[in-house]
């Protein structure tokens, strides 16, 4: 029996909505499981993260993460409109984590990691000079197995 025009029509929108959908689902845990962590690179050279009075972020090996950062500036203004740097190093040694080396420009962005894989202590710095209270930003990151 064949199906008429209207109906195989309507079965090809129904399928190519299902595999749209499929797609969706398949491509999307990622960040649906995604931890946000929301950051403020604040004017005052500080970072801060809500309800905390010494900022610090601790992790899951691994985890995936949201970083939700809000970057006010500073007093002064560096390159390419970045107000502010983000860049998490090994404690030990002081190397950069790959990936995560961000510029940050004036207002909220977001940016989708990776939480290292190595257990261990991390330091968050700003790579960007923003004021003369520029070396005191920083944060502790710690990564748990």
């Amino acid at each position: 029996m064949k199906m008429k025009s209207s109906r195989k029509l309507r079965f090809l929108q129904a399928s190519a909505g299902a595999l749209a959908m499929a797609f969706l689902l398949i491509a999307t845990p990622a960040l649906a499981e995604s931890r946000v962590i929301e950051i403020l690179a604040d004017k005052d050279s500080r970072f801060k993260v809500t309800g905390q009075r010494h900022a610090e972020i601790t992790v899951k090996a691994g985890e995936s993460l949201v970083l939700r950062i809000q970057a006010r500036r500073g007093k002064t203004w560096s390159r390419d409109g970045a107000v502010h740097g983000f860049t998490l190093l090994h404690a030990k040694d002081h190397a950069k984590v790959p990936g995560w080396d961000l510029e940050l420009k004036p207002g909220v962005q977001e940016f989708q990691l990776t939480a290292p894989a190595e257990p261990g202590e991390y330091q968050i710095l700003c790579t960007v000079i923003c004021s003369d209270e520029h070396e005191g930003m920083t944060m502790r990151f710690v990564v748990v197995p």
